[in-house]
């Protein structure tokens, strides 16, 4: 096991975990590139949504998160929760996902708990191989003891028990037990087997033993008693037999006092061999759409609270080699771009260094935002400098994709510049679910939204365009992105390889051309929601919020003609007539609003060929402290 990186499956079948099966866990785990996933599942009664879990699903995560394994080093465990309409169904869609290597789970013997039938159901049919551990009495192993029997399960017992030997320095037995009956032409065959075992083994501390009982079951246990670990393999199953690991090993693991853990490899079984329910033969059950958004809003949505503990985020972060870059687009933001900077600077760069590089991507502010954020020593680039060649179109979109040719993260984080009452969880809210869930490729938040009426706080009404036009076409036209609770939302995250793979529309429609782009490249399990709780801003007229109506509008139209082959695009207005209505005034103005495409920036020769640490900043380059402020040089 330890000659190859290691992916476990753990799954959590209550909300303690045996501390024999973390040890084996933590044994597995010792090579660098090894991760074990400790999988929570929450069981949804049939006939209900699978998204009523969703809160379930979020407490469940943060107890999981406290256990002391993750919680003191979680550089190579991380929790995960899915919802399910039973356990097993929850743990095969897991392994299926996740492409696990070993499914750990916890001995539950004549149990008839719900915990013990799923465990049951997945003994019978593995989606993986598994090992399934019994704890024993709690003392230091010196000795662990493995049958070097035949079977299929043999080759990965002796891996297994060769990384317990090392994870615990102790001594390795390999036991070969010899049958009185038997002739000497079957002992020398046996021998020979044996000698084979042997030179198999990578771990230096072994002791060899031949032993004659008078029966398997009977050296076993004569062997066993004097060892605090024994690894063996599941037997074949005898379809007359009411034991699914074997009459021997279940019996080791019941009448001995040591930890057993009895391994069975994956192989091609139906479930009427062993007259259980067809129904556990099909990994992957098929699910229909209204089915997979509910399992994806509770999967898939998270809580900044969950990512508050700074220091785990930047442990994972360094260990994983992940840099993580911030760029704010800004446009006239002198009364709240100082605080935005100076808060992430404070927290997330001088005390917890979880950004290696923030700058600001100005749309040519007509106030001092420039000069305020200069002055914290962050860069400023004017987004028409930017490409140049490529030409400049205003809007918040541009800005946003010239951000990738001056940033170098690999993860990039963008948020709004005109945030009242700036937390860094805003920050890391959006950072956290990319480095616990390496499965996920961007990130939105949501939030509510109080609407600032005449210096009235009002805690509901805002988000007006978001629940008047974005949600109802993403329900008409994009179902599978309905479950979002806030699509237009400017606090997002995303792997670069994700982002730079994709177009970018210039304008109000970006966020919306992003989401429907990631979702038909890479999927609606890549993309992630985070609750920011509450975020205060600059409020739009509603002439404004129309015009942002009518981009998103266009951007939904164009892809739809793309994905269905109309000419609706083509075909569609691109002016607009704002109506102006007041006391003193009654008029029609015509304005040309139109959504400009720029193409994903990974096809950009200029940004392929970017050299690295000139102008811009460099994340890969250590942080230098200048005049009090941390830049990066």
């Amino acid at each position: 096991m330890t000659d190859e990186a290691v992916r476990l499956l753990i799954p959590a079948l209550s909300t303690r975990l045996p501390h024999a099966l973390l040890d084996v866990a933590c044994a597995l785990l010792s090579d660098a590139e090894s991760e074990g996933v400790v999988l929570g599942v929450v069981e949804v009664p049939p006939g209900h949504s699978l998204s009523e879990g969703a809160l379930v699903v979020r407490r469940r995560r943060n107890v999981l998160q406290k256990v002391p394994q993750i919680r003191d080093d979680p550089r190579q465990m991380r929790v995960e929760v899915r919802t399910a309409h039973s356990l097993a169904a929850g743990v095969r869609e897991a392994v299926g996902d996740g492409d696990a290597g070993l499914l750990l789970l916890s001995w539950t013997g004549k149990s008839r708990s719900r915990a013990a039938g799923a465990v049951e159901n997945l003994i019978a049919q593995p989606p993986c191989d598994l090992a399934i551990v019994k704890p024993g009495t709690d003392c230091p192993v010196s000795h662990v003891l493995v049958p070097a029997r035949g079977g299929p399960q043999a080759q990965l017992a002796l891996r297994l028990a060769q990384a317990m030997a090392r994870h615990h320095n102790a001594v390795l037995t390999l036991l070969h037990v010899v049958l009185p009956g038997w002739n000497d032409q079957r002992r020398e065959r046996e021998h020979r087997y044996f000698n084979q075992i042997r030179q198999q083994v990578s771990y230096d501390r072994v002791e060899n033993i031949e032993l004659e009982a008078e029966s398997v079951e009977a050296g076993l246990l004569s062997q066993g008693a004097r060892h605090q670990l024994v690894v063996m393999g599941a037997a074949a199953r005898d379809q007359r037999s009411s034991t699914l690991l074997g009459a021997i090993p279940e019996a080791v693991a019941r009448n001995l006092p040591a930890t057993t853990v009895i391994v069975k490899t994956r192989r091609p079984i139906t479930a009427t061999m062993f007259g259980l329910p067809g129904e556990i033969a099909a990994t992957t059950p098929h699910h229909n759409l209204s089915e997979m958004v509910d399992r994806w809003f509770a999967e898939n949505t998270f809580h900044s609270d969950e990512f508050r503990n700074l220091q785990m985020l930047l442990d994972i972060k360094e260990r994983r080699g992940i840099t993580i870059s911030l760029a704010l687009p800004t446009l006239n933001e002198e009364k709240t771009v100082g605080k935005i900077v100076s808060t992430i600077k404070r927290r997330l760069i001088d005390q917890f260094p979880l950004i290696d590089e923030m700058i600001v991507v100005d749309s040519n502010s007509e106030d001092r935002t420039a000069e305020i954020v200069a002055a914290q020593g962050i860069p400023v680039f004017q987004h028409p400098d930017i490409l140049a060649k490529h030409g400049s179109y205003r809007g918040k979109g541009e800005g946003l994709w010239k951000s990738l040719q001056v940033t170098h993260g690999d993860i990039v984080v963008w948020i709004d510049s005109d945030i009242t009452g700036m937390h860094p969880k805003f920050v890391y809210g959006l950072i956290g679910p990319l480095l616990m869930q390496p499965r996920l490729g961007f990130v939105k938040g949501f939030y509510r939204r109080p609407l600032n009426l005449g210096g009235q706080l009002l805690t509901t009404g805002g988000g007006r365009v978001t629940e008047l036009t974005a949600r109802p076409l993403f329900n008409l036209f994009y179902p599978q992105l309905s479950g979002l609770v806030q699509p237009l939302a400017g606090e997002m995250a995303g792997r670069r390889e994700v982002l730079e793979s994709v177009p970018m529309f210039t304008g109000y429609g970006v966020e919306t051309g992003l989401l429907i782009d990631i979702l038909d490249r890479f999927g609606l399990s890549s993309i992630a929601q985070v609750d920011l709780q509450e975020r205060v801003h600059r409020n739009q007229s509603l002439l404004s919020l129309s015009k942002m109506a009518f981009a998103i509008v266009q951007v939904v139209i164009k892809r739809l003609g793309g994905r269905d082959r109309l000419q609706l695009f083509e075909e569609m207005n691109r002016s607009m007539k704002l109506i102006h209505y007041s006391p003193s005034e009654l008029f029609l103005e015509v304005q040309d609003i139109e959504e400009h495409e720029r193409p994903a920036v990974k096809t950009l020769s200029e940004y392929v060929e970017r050299s690295v640490g000139t102008k811009g900043a460099d994340p890969r380059r250590p942080l230098a402290n200048k005049k009090g402020s941390h830049v990066l040089e």
